[in-house]
């Protein structure tokens, strides 16, 4: 029993209106004299493409927005919760201590 493997070569043309970049036998003759990576004047392209947001994301940019003001503001609602509840049992607390401390009997006068 012999096992036929079969390899499938496929050309990219474009993807979502970029051009391929050269096929793997010129990349790899051009890798030898050139170091690998982007060439700079790729990434002087991206400072503008950063800054547009494509308009098809924007529903998705909105619902996380939302909800991360949503976030927000719940962080808020309980960290005010739990800072109203401290100062209620603080007032408690002061409460029962005034009860038992000491207290001046008359009018206070200079002395």
């Amino acid at each position: 029993m012999t096992e036929d493997k079969s390899t499938i070569e496929v050309e990219v043309v474009e993807i979502d209106g970029v051009s391929a970049p050269a096929n793997a036998q010129n990349r790899s003759h051009e890798s030898d004299r050139e170091p690998t990576g982007p060439s700079w004047q790729q990434w002087q392209k991206w400072p503008g493409r950063v800054r547009q947001l494509d308009p098809k994301w924007m529903p998705l940019w909105i619902i996380l927005g939302v909800i991360a003001l949503g976030l927000i503001l719940t962080v808020g609602v309980v960290i005010g919760l739990i800072f109203v509840v401290l100062r209620i049992i603080q007032n408690i607390l002061m409460g029962f201590v005034s009860i038992f401390a000491p207290t001046q009997t008359g009018p206070l006068r200079p002395r």
